[in-house]
Order: structure tokens, then sequence, then C-alpha cells
């Protein structure tokens, strides 16, 4: 049992290094953080790239007001504006702009090349590739 523990306490120090190389990766590159990236990345995946705040926080795995925050920053650099939703003016939209769809496609390669560099650096390429699909299984 003791063994698993060991396990997992390594996969969780190997994600967080990982994280903090994306992070700091798009942060002197890009001017976003890892959060901010993730979030641009879900409103351009998501229906007329918008989409309510606490269904940004429930992907995201933050609480409202961590949200509130990085939607707050997001929208001070033009990337994302808020809209009241039409059918009930308590919801709030976050909704992607043109400038932040630009922000992401440029950081986008900047942001694969980090993770293939990170994952390969923490031997982790081969497991993932095998895992997803860009290796053959049998």
């Amino acid at each position: 049992m003791a063994e698993k523990s060991e396990l997992w306490l390594k996969l969780i120090q190997v994600v967080a290094n990982i994280e903090a190389e994306l992070g700091r990766t798009l942060q002197e590159q890009h001017g976003v953080g890892l959060s901010d990236y993730r979030a641009l990345q879900i409103l351009s995946r998501s229906p007329d790239s918008e989409l309510r705040m606490q269904e940004l926080a429930s992907y995201l795995r933050l609480n409202q007001s961590s949200v509130s925050r990085m939607v707050e920053r997001l929208e001070r650099h033009g990337l994302t504006i808020r809209d009241l939703c039409p059918d009930d003016k308590r919801g709030v939209y976050t909704v992607l702009t043109d400038k932040g769809r630009s922000r992401l496609e440029s950081a986008q390669p900047d942001y694969e090349a980090a993770l293939t560099a990170a994952l390969k650096e923490h031997g982790c390429e081969e497991l993932l590739s095998t895992k997803f699909g860009t290796a053959e299984t049998k």
C-alpha cells in the first residue's frame, strides 16, 4: 500500500513541475498564466465562444471567486468580455474576443512545445503516447 502512496506522490510532483514549466513559458512569452490559457482554450471550444461563469469555473476546477478575478484580468487585457444572459439577467457569460482568440492561437505552438519537452524531461512521453493512441498498442 505504501508503494501506491509513493507513486501517487511522485505523479503529483511531476504534474506540478510540468504545470510550473508550462505556466512560466506562457507568462514569459505571451503574458498569460496557465489558468488564463486554459480558460481561453475552453472558451474557444464552446458554442459561440462563450460560457456562463459557473460553467467556466467547473471546467477549470476553480472556485467562483478565483474565476471572477481571472475573468476580470482577461477583460482588462481585452481577451474576453462579460455579457448578460438574455433569459436570466442574473446570469453572466464570459465571451472570447478576437484578441483573445489571436492570443490563444499565438500561444498554442509554444504551449505544445513546452508540454512535449516537459513530458519528455519527466519521462512521461511514452506513457501518454501509448495511452492516447499516438503509438501502437496491442
